[in-house]
């Protein structure tokens, strides 16, 4: 399988070189000399004790114009379509878009270059961050789901066996990884943490654990959650308010002094995902004819301190 991975940060590096293993790999990304190093150096990758190298063939982008097979997205959300846009080399009328992306909606995006039979969603709870351009440490071991966004009554449907083919090479490429009926849902039950605590924790630039300790964050953070059941129940994905608040605060007394990405960004200047995460809670509601007020607020703050 020719498999293209666009976003060559440190969950990039992870899948794409875990994967080249059994399948041929190309790296995209828009940084020449980032390119340059990683065909000179390949990528190592460590886990404990272990390390090992792997060779994957790095490109810049736009320089690819052979269709791939499949196509996985780890570029920030917000460049997205640029970054689709710039490799349309990659995508012929077979090639399966994925996001792993952190947030909810990239497939409206994805509509634009590929039909639904060609478009998947997931998540992952695979951990990596960089030692330096070349260099990435596996910090976590969980599960990758991914799920069509049209959804077929016909298991033996070419999409539904293509989404299998691809499960399979992540299992064998070492990403424990399931086909979900419902990915909706299970993107929706990882938004309900970083869209409603990790954000939080961002905008008061205080680790996760300072949110459940305040009275009055936490009073902010279960207006988020109640707002992201209500919306997510309008996209028929039903959670229950109070056992949510409860996982969210075991989450948070777990990792106390931990820093989300949102934190990492507004720290460094960067700009954040905030619109594919907060945003995404404030789209569903409106389309439902409704208005998450508090992620509203929350979405704005952010905004004003990217600026």
């Amino acid at each position: 399988m020719k498999v293209a991975v666009i976003g060559p940060g440190s969950m990039g590096l992870l899948f794409g070189s875990r994967l080249s293993a059994c399948a041929d790999v190309c790296l995209v990304g828009r940084g020449k000399e980032h390119v340059r190093e990683l065909n000179e150096n390949g990528i190592t990758v460590k886990r404990g004790e272990e390390e090992h190298l792997y060779k994957v063939r790095a490109v810049t982008t736009g320089e690819e114009k052979e269709a791939a097979d499949l196509v996985i997205l780890f570029t920030k959300a917000y460049i997205t379509r640029d970054a689709l846009a710039a490799n349309r080399g990659l995508i012929g009328k077979d090639t399966v878009l994925l996001t792993l992306q952190n947030g909810a909606g990239h497939e409206d995006i994805l509509r634009e270059f590929a039909d639904e039979d060609h478009i998947l969603i997931g998540t992952t709870n695979q951990g990596s961050y960089r030692e330096n351009t070349h260099t990435i440490v596996n910090s976590g071991l969980g599960e990758t789901m991914i799920g069509r966004v049209a959804a077929s009554d016909k298991e033996n449907s070419d999409a539904a066996k293509r989404t299998e083919e691809i499960a399979e090479l992540f299992e064998k490429a070492g990403f424990p990884c399931k086909v979900s009926n419902n990915i909706r849902f299970t993107v929706w039950n990882k938004l309900m943490i970083n869209a409603s605590s990790s954000v939080l924790s961002g905008v008061l630039a205080k680790p996760q654990g300072f949110v459940c300790e305040n009275a009055n964050a936490w009073a902010i953070c279960c207006d988020l959650i109640r707002e992201i059941c209500e919306a997510a129940e309008g996209e028929g994905c039903h959670f229950d308010y109070e056992e949510q608040t409860e996982r969210i605060r075991k989450h948070l007394e777990a990792v106390p002094g931990g820093y989300t990405s949102i934190y990492s960004d507004l720290q460094n200047g960067r700009k954040t995902e905030a619109d594919y995460i907060s945003g995404a809670v404030v789209r569903a509601a409106r389309k439902q004819g409704r208005r998450a007020h508090t992620h509203e607020v929350i979405l704005n703050l952010v905004h004003a301190m990217e600026a």
